[in-house]
């Protein structure tokens, strides 16, 4: 998938509604004076791929990235981040195919806000949970908010201070392999989650068959009991 598109909705200092379109040859270049908003455009980015952290965006708290107004517009009830992906299904791999997106040829994935704090994911307008997002875009170099396709001032000086697992995540996620390794962790968890079910099952058969054995000795003794009355009765 590539990124073709953005659409900011009171985002930070997107007041109105933004829309922009980036290049599908070469390199798309954003340029302007200090204080114009290049930097909320990278902050849209992350913040719509999923990022949690407000001081990540600059802010004290989540909230701080709805737009809070200004001389000649009112502060914002709401702000909205969508990114288009164009989406080739013959191009993808084998692993793509159980996808319910897979047929699409436009992807769209979005992140809304309330101001009084709701947040909500959606692909395609259709709500979704956030790893949702991140399985679908873990081959696209976009798999989240800390993907090292988004490098910020100070990034290149971190990754050559990085430690070795670090870099081998890096090289992990250019390599296209991080998605397995993802899914083999949440099949590990999976698995000790079920032997875990399986042990407390069968402690609970042994308390079970403990009690049927006490239960049937004492319905041994009741029939005994019935029986030598019967007789005595006779």
């Amino acid at each position: 998938m590539r990124l073709n598109r953005m659409e900011i909705i009171g985002f930070k200092s997107f007041g109105l509604k933004a829309s922009l379109k980036f290049s599908t040859h070469g390199v798309t270049s954003i340029i302007g004076p200090n204080g114009c908003g290049k930097s909320n455009i990278v902050d849209a980015l992350r913040w719509a791929l999923g990022e949690q952290s407000a001081k990540a965006l600059r802010g004290k708290e989540m909230q701080d990235v709805v737009f809070a107004g200004s001389q000649s517009q009112e502060k914002a009830k709401f702000c909205e981040v969508s990114l288009f992906f164009h989406h080739e299904p013959a191009l993808q791999p084998e692993s793509y195919k159980d996808l319910k997106y897979k047929d699409f040829q436009e992807i769209m994935i979005t992140r809304r806000l309330n101001a009084d704090g709701e947040n909500e994911y959606l692909i395609n307008k259709t709500p979704c949970r956030l790893s949702e997002i991140r399985d679908l875009l873990l081959d696209s170099g976009l798999s989240g908010s800390k993907s090292y396709s988004i490098i910020e001032q100070g990034s290149i000086g971190a990754f050559l201070l990085a430690r070795p697992v670090e870099r081998r995540m890096m090289i992990d996620e250019a390599a296209g392999i991080l998605k397995y390794k993802n899914k083999k962790r949440d099949s590990t968890k999976r698995l000790e989650d079920t032997t875990q079910n399986l042990l407390r099952l069968q402690d609970l058969l042994a308390e079970k068959t403990k009690n049927f054995e006490n239960l049937k000795t004492q319905a041994e003794q009741a029939q005994s009991y019935f029986e030598a009355q019967g007789k005595m009765d006779r």
